[in-house]
């Protein structure tokens, strides 16, 4: 089945190898996501790299996020999920369409790009040694 936009909010429980909760949120949830930053240790922003159309208010929202208070020190990693489609965007291509570089600059966090894919499960062990990472968990 085609993989279908997140709508409102589920949590999952990883052993990474501590046990850590994972909130997913969709992008259509966005105008509640500032009532969780304050329990927020990481940061996982999911981009979905087969919509171009989606790039610019996915590229506000990732603006929003970063210059919210609670998350001026949470480290994040933005997810270029999606890489299995044919019709796919590069990270290099993503990069630059979200102007990567400039956001890095002016983050006061700590910003780390992968592509992933939900589907199939590329990317996924580089972002659970992320998380691991991030959240000082010994692997």
């Amino acid at each position: 089945p085609a993989p279908v936009p997140q709508v409102g909010t589920n949590l999952t429980d990883l052993r990474l190898p501590r046990r850590v909760t994972v909130r997913e949120l969709g992008g259509c949830m966005g105008p509640i996501w500032p009532s969780y930053y304050s329990e927020c240790s990481a940061l996982l922003f999911v981009v979905d790299a087969s919509n171009p159309t989606q790039v610019s208010s996915s590229c506000i929202q990732l603006l929003s996020v970063l210059s919210a208070a609670p998350l001026a020190s949470v480290p994040v990693l933005v997810l270029f999920n999606k890489i299995d489609l044919p019709c796919y965007m590069s990270l290099v291509e993503m990069k630059s369409l979200f102007r990567m570089q400039d956001i890095v600059s002016c983050a006061t966090q700590p910003i780390t790009m992968l592509e992933t894919s939900a589907r199939d499960g590329t990317g996924l062990a580089d972002v659970l040694q992320w998380l691991r990472t991030a959240l000082k968990d010994p692997s």
